[in-house]
């Protein structure tokens, strides 16, 4: 069984599909309480009992912090579990950090029809595609990393060529402020 989100994209009925939808909610707002956070799980077709809620926020060890406005909201610890706050406001940053990624890990992009491959040195692909998952760039339908290349997979049939330039273009501002 799978339900379909409000973006249109389908989710399988389970609680890892949950919790990351959970993460992905907590990181692109600012969700002050559970109440808040299961009814956008609710518009999205994901009725969640409190308990469940609960568990999954302790599961995902998410935390609140305070915002610049003093209210609290919930938070989920960046990869690598450092509990510094990413969320919303935080895009700029991780922006600014894929930009910076670039110029240091990316060596060739290339690209045939949705298709965009990222070449990086021996071990930095997965660092590389992380980043890239945590960016917001709604062209992107996701990236599958090995050793030393990324395959993002764009959701236009032909944006291939498109991420690939913007990719090397990341590059270059990375080598031009550096």
């Amino acid at each position: 069984m799978s339900r379909t989100l409000a973006s249109g994209t389908a989710m399988p009925a389970t609680k890892t599909a949950r919790q990351a939808r959970v993460t992905a909610l907590l990181t692109s707002r600012a969700v002050r309480s559970q109440a808040e956070l299961a009814t956008l799980l609710a518009d999205d077709g994901l009725v969640v009992g409190q308990a469940t809620l609960s568990r999954d926020l302790v599961e995902l060890r998410a935390f609140r912090v305070r915002g610049e406005d003093g209210g609290l909201f919930y938070a989920v610890p960046r990869e690598g579990g450092e509990r510094e706050v990413h969320r919303h406001s935080s895009q700029e940053l991780l922006d600014t950090r894929l930009v910076r990624l670039c110029g240091e890990l990316l060596v060739t992009a290339e690209a045939s029809a949705n298709i965009a491959v990222l070449r990086t040195p021996p071990g930095a692909a997965n660092f590389l595609a992380l980043a890239i998952d945590h960016s917001v760039m709604p062209s992107i339908l996701g990236t599958i990393a090995g050793d030393d290349t990324v395959m993002i997979i764009t959701r236009d049939p032909l944006g291939g060529a498109e991420v690939a330039e913007r990719f090397l273009q990341f590059a270059a501002e990375s080598g031009a402020a550096g």
